[in-house]
């Protein structure tokens, strides 16, 4: 079981992402923005964070490079319906674990954390 945090500002993607992981009997807690996920990790250890590339307010790269600088032990792994955005955080291989093209199914997101998680 991982302490998962889950930076999602689509309700219906980040309830679908956040019932998934906890029926895998992971423990996670959800926010819609980068802002709130910085708040979240400055009060609470999380093996993994699992955000949404394009946010509002702080976004998934923006996010990534500032938990990278000041939780270098934190594993990321990044969502996105868009391919540009998709080669953004290509391009940050050593901070990004993995990167997950939306639309996913429930076993492809498990299995992306679960491949991360491994790593």
């Amino acid at each position: 079981m991982a302490r998962i945090l889950v930076a999602e500002d689509e309700l219906a993607v980040r309830e679908f992402v956040t019932r998934a992981l906890a029926h895998y009997g992971h423990e996670v807690t959800a926010v819609d923005d980068g802002l709130k996920a910085l708040e979240a990790v400055s009060v609470d250890a999380f093996d993994l964070l699992v955000t949404d590339i394009v946010m509002p307010g702080l976004d998934g790269i923006a996010l990534a490079l500032k938990l990278a600088k000041d939780r270098p032990e934190l594993s990321i792994l990044m969502m996105s319906g868009y391919a540009a955005e998709r080669q953004r955080a290509h391009n940050l291989d050593a901070l990004i674990h993995k990167v997950v093209a939306k639309p996913f199914t429930l076993e492809q997101i498990c299995s992306a954390v679960d491949e991360v998680l491994a790593a």
